[in-house]
């Protein structure tokens, strides 16, 4: 049987053989960081070498790096945790940043995927309260790279602080656009490392309320015991894609763009959204008209690609896209896309298969290509 292609890394990608061995090695020594005794002390140790992993990758001191259970705590935790009077959150941001943002101020973004710096520097000026600007590094459904710097410049000029989801860029792009953030969320996940642990980097002088309160562990900002096999794995998978990273964007650029020129000769009306802006080298969103977003990843799936529609956690459910709907409206094309996300372990193979079984479900689904 022919082995399945995966191309949904932006959901999860593989664990690194290194994080692999951290994980297994942490998992079979016992010790609780918070003890003092002997077994305590080499636990602590394993939990402040990830720490310094983890902050490596965003150019930070590992100070600044408190453990969460993943990205998704990390965005609860920078949004409630900072206690901020007004919130102002993309139009494009992950379902983590819009659901603990409730009520929060949407800026817009232009056709593009891009968030509009003119909307943002207006709704700063029109208040006077303490704000939380939060915009994602990477969009995780498009790959639009976001103007971090400039969101940084404005809100500071606002007395704003800034919060970023870094998921998706994290060892991915260069961190020095990050300079300037406040609350920088990560997951080691989307990175080779395993599930269920996460990051939140806060810079030293912003005041954040912690959300799960008990033994004091992380400085206060997240009480627990920490998930000290979870944070080794993380910690290599860091240090891992930090060395190997550039190679393996520069590889997945010349492996998306094959795709996409490929699938687009093929089919003159797909459509792929974000093409004329700057975009993360592993992500592509492409449109197929008249053929809903479910209808292709099930097709796909039963060709043996994976894919998927938009954001991979909302619990298995295909909807429309809000992060489509930002950019283009009532355009019926935004339930009509999927996201082909590559990753540290996709081959040209991988995306020979994708482009044959993707033109064979356009030649038998799409309106226009049976009404040829």
């Amino acid at each position: 049987m022919t082995a399945a292609v995966y191309l949904d890394h932006n959901a999860t990608t593989p664990i690194r053989p290194a994080a692999l061995d951290a994980l297994v090695q942490t998992a079979r020594a016992v010790g609780n960081p918070s003890s003092v005794h002997g077994a305590g002390r080499a636990a602590r140790g394993r939990l402040e070498t990830a720490r310094s992993q983890v902050a490596a990758l965003v150019g930070r001191p590992a100070a600044q790096v408190v453990f969460t259970s993943g990205g998704t705590e990390a965005d609860a935790l920078a949004v409630r945790g900072s206690n901020r009077q007004r919130c102002l959150v993309s139009a494009i941001e992950h379902d983590a940043v819009l659901a603990a943002a409730d009520g929060a101020q949407r800026i817009t973004v232009g056709a593009e995927g891009r968030v509009d710096l003119a909307d943002l520097e207006q709704r700063l000026a029109a208040g006077d309260a303490p704000a939380l600007v939060s915009v994602m590094w990477v969009n995780n459904e498009t790959g639009v790279i976001q103007p971090i710097a400039e969101v940084v410049r404005l809100a500071h000029a606002a007395g704003a602080l800034v919060h970023v989801d870094a998921v998706q860029g994290a060892g991915k792009l260069d961190p020095s656009s990050l300079a300037g953030a406040d609350l920088i969320a990560l997951s080691a996940h989307k990175i080779g490392g395993p599930a269920g642990v996460g990051a939140l980097v806060v810079r030293p002088e912003v005041v954040v309320r912690a959300l799960a309160v008990g033994g004091g562990q992380e400085r206060g900002f997240r009480s627990g015991t920490e998930n000290l096999p979870g944070i080794a794995g993380f910690g290599a998978a860091a240090e891992a894609i930090g060395a190997t990273g550039g190679d393996e964007m520069r590889h997945a650029r010349v492996l998306r763009d094959r795709l996409e020129a490929e699938v687009l000769a093929l089919a003159p009306e797909a459509r792929v959204f974000g093409q004329a802006a700057d975009r993360v080298a592993t992500t592509t969103c492409l449109g197929l008209p008249g053929v809903p977003a479910e209808t292709q990843v099930m097709t796909l799936d039963l060709a043996g690609i994976a894919v998927s529609a938009g954001s991979a956690c909302s619990s298995g459910k295909v909807k429309r896209s809000h992060v489509l709907a930002a950019m283009l409206g009532d355009d019926p094309i935004t339930g009509q896309a999927i996201r082909i996300s590559l990753g540290w372990t996709t081959t040209a193979a991988d995306v020979d298969r994708f482009v044959a079984a993707w033109s064979a479900m356009r030649d038998r689904l799409s309106p226009t290509a049976r009404s040829l």
